[in-house]
């Protein structure tokens, strides 16, 4: 019995450690993957709001961003390395393999951009609701942001397209994740509606979340604001039936009896 119960042990120490390992990794390299992600947007978004930057910063720029995604690649493979259950670790990481391996293709490469996204989200479920109401507001405006230059990469040299700068673009995502739609602008490319696809299901959950979090604390405020008068009408109500119990006995005196209304009352 002692030496069947020895592997499983083992392997549960295994498991153990290795999960750890993979704690630590996550831990070590958070910083340094959020960092790389902000560059990531910055070198994605200076030849799509600058058109006429020089050749050699546009090489540049493009040279860091594959370098910077195929290290995102890198962290994912090792991830799944470090992990014991592997196939658990793929189910429940099914989005950033996809947005990974789609930007292979030429016409979704704007998918890097969820990729940054992901990296900065990666520790955001262990926030207090506080933390992640002003993260979730943060995260909103970045995904317009971002969004905005996706779709002005996607829309921008189609002949049909109408959106030809980033004002325009920023004009779009927004009344797009608000939901509101005038349809002054809108994508004519594939890669442009899976942009508005990606910001439409995204602003759902951002707004809806901000506004339900905004409710909530006018709930909480008004709560807290009232429990101080409640607590005010009570002591109110035992002063009064002190006051009320003094006046009785202070009539008991008077009148010649005790306090408790029976025998006379004290010399």
């Amino acid at each position: 019995m002692t030496q069947r119960a020895a592997p499983c042990g083992m392997l549960s120490i295994m498991s153990r450690d290795s999960g750890d390992r993979l704690g630590r990794w996550e831990r070590r390299t958070a910083g340094v993957l959020t960092a790389l992600a902000v560059v990531f947007i910055i070198v994605y978004a200076v030849p799509i709001l600058w058109p006429a930057v020089d050749d050699g910063w546009r090489r540049a720029c493009e040279i860091t961003n594959v370098t910077i995604w195929v290290v995102f690649v890198g962290d994912y493979l090792w991830r799944f390395w470090l992990s014991t259950a592997r196939w658990a670790f793929v189910r429940s990481h099914i989005f950033d393999l996809v947005v990974l391996l789609l930007p292979l293709l030429r016409p979704l490469r704007m998918l890097r951009l969820v990729t940054a996204l992901l990296v900065l989200n990666r520790r955001t479920e262990t926030w207090s609701r506080g933390r992640l109401a002003l993260y979730v507001g943060g995260t909103t405006v970045l995904l317009v942001l971002v969004g905005a230059l996706a779709i002005l990469d996607a829309e921008r040299t189609s002949p049909d397209g109408n959106i030809r700068d980033y004002p325009q673009a920023l004009w779009w995502a927004i009344v797009t994740i608000t939901t509101v739609g005038y349809g002054d602008f809108y994508p004519t490319t594939l890669p442009g509606r899976l942009v508005a696809l990606g910001l439409m299901i995204g602003g759902i959950g951002l707004i809806g979340f901000v506004t339900g979090s905004l409710a909530t604390w006018i709930v909480e405020r008004i709560s807290t604001s009232e429990r101080p008068s409640e607590a005010t009408k009570e002591d109110i109500a035992s002063i009064l039936d002190e006051i009320s119990r003094l006046r009785s006995e202070v009539a008991a005196l008077r009148s010649g009896r005790g306090p408790d209304g029976h025998g006379d009352a004290p010399p």
